[in-house]
């Protein structure tokens, strides 16, 4: 079994829904060697998240931005953790419920999503800054 891992540092990325399947793809060019395993990409933060979903109409994405708003808004009255401003506390329950991680399989050296499916890195703070990646890539 091979294993490969890398911690990644990606730009910074506007509040928002973001494909990155491309990125994290061209970051871990030993994928190539592997004929059946995982991927597993992690992020290192607590106000932003990872999905996998649509990757053709940019719609999805606005419309996942829309709705977590309503679902998690801003100013809340009973929010304590606002240190860092009104999206503070908004971001780290966005990131809990989109969760820190994906896994997608890898067959004959390539990703194995489906046609319409990418890596979303979901920004939740209105300046997150570059966020962190661990990739890890193994399997035979």
């Amino acid at each position: 079994m091979k294993f490969f891992q890398k911690e990644v540092k990606l730009q910074a990325f506007a509040r928002g829904f973001h494909l990155i399947t491309t990125e994290v793809v061209s970051k871990i060019p030993e994928i190539k060697e592997i004929n059946i395993g995982q991927l597993q990409v992690f992020i290192k933060h607590t106000s932003a998240s990872l999905t996998i979903n649509e990757n053709a109409d940019p719609t999805v994405r606005q419309d996942f931005e829309s709705h977590m708003n309503v679902m998690v808004p801003e100013d809340a009255p009973y929010y304590i953790h606002t240190y860092e401003g009104p999206d503070d506390m908004p971001a780290h329950i966005k990131a809990s419920l989109m969760g820190a991680s994906v896994q997608i399989p890898i067959t004959n050296g390539k990703l194995n999503l489906g046609t319409w499916q990418g890596i979303y890195l979901c920004e939740h703070r209105n300046y997150g800054g570059s966020r962190k990646l661990v990739i890890t890539a193994y399997g035979n």
